[in-house]
């Protein structure tokens, strides 16, 4: 073989191998990128879950007092005791 030619043939080997080496480099870089951008996501919305939790187990704490749960009764179905009256009075706009 010619050296010109062997030169072009090592040349174009490192070329090819430097090329596929970038394209892979830039898709894993592409992909870590997208993975912090989804784990960001999840810290939001695990933050918001855990909010919602602790708001939920204050419900569940309220549920367990007869009090309560007969007043939001009477407020929120109109439930009423033995000789009350309902009278629902419009709330302004």
């Amino acid at each position: 073989m010619d050296k010109g030619f062997k030169a072009f043939f090592v040349s174009f080997f490192t070329f090819c191998f430097v090329a596929i080496f970038m394209i892979s480099l830039i898709k894993d870089v592409s992909t870590i990128y997208g993975k912090y951008e989804e784990k960001d996501l999840l810290d939001k919305k695990l933050i918001s879950l855990k909010h919602k939790e602790s708001q939920l187990k204050v419900d569940v704490e309220k549920l367990q007092d007869p009090d309560y749960i007969a007043r939001y009764a009477r407020e929120k179905y109109f439930y009423s005791k033995d000789g009350e009256f309902i009278i629902r009075i419009p709330e302004d706009e």
